[in-house]
């Protein structure tokens, strides 16, 4: 009889241990706020140069990933994509954005999200103002210790290209 009972608690615990922890209900619509108030508080922290806010805003992993607009714009790594940030910051002043169009998407178990926007990016640069309407910004958004961090994102410009029409 002591074996049975040894036996029944082997079970039980071995049963208990494996099962997974109980994680409360993600609420999409609280999440997607999340998420948005994080996008907006990007915009924020660019037009005003508060680079302690983007910290907080970006992963500090050395793993993410920024593309900017250059070819040759492949940034990887906090330390390296808060150069870029500061390099810039130095030569934008009044820094102006506008959002639009704004699609953001969180996966079933509410920790990764994915955003698509596009920008209107007004600034002064060497004394002149400068304009770029329709910059596309994307990115990919990790849930970790219950905040939003962007881990990845991508910019670019759109172009346009006249293709001439060949007549046969």
């Amino acid at each position: 009889m002591k074996k049975i009972i040894v036996l029944f608690f082997a079970f039980v615990f071995i049963g208990l241990s494996s099962c997974k922890e109980s994680k409360q209900p993600v609420n999409p619509a609280d999440e997607l706020a999340n998420i948005e108030n994080i996008l907006d508080q990007y915009v924020i922290a660019n037009e005003n140069q508060d680079l302690s806010l983007i910290e907080k805003i970006w992963s500090s992993d050395e793993d993410i990933i920024l593309i900017g607009t250059n070819s040759d714009e492949k940034l990887v790594g906090w330390k390296t994509i808060k150069k870029a940030i500061k390099n810039q910051f130095k030569e934008f002043k009044d820094t102006y954005i506008a959002v639009s169009d704004q699609i953001i998407k969180i996966n079933d178990t509410g920790n990764t999200a994915w955003f698509s926007e596009l920008l209107n990016y007004n600034f002064i640069y060497n004394g002149e103002a400068q304009s770029f309407e329709g910059i596309r910004f994307t990115g990919v958004l990790e849930k970790k210790e219950n905040n939003w961090e962007i881990v990845q994102g991508h910019l670019s410009i759109p172009v346009s290209v006249e293709i001439e029409e060949t007549k046969k």
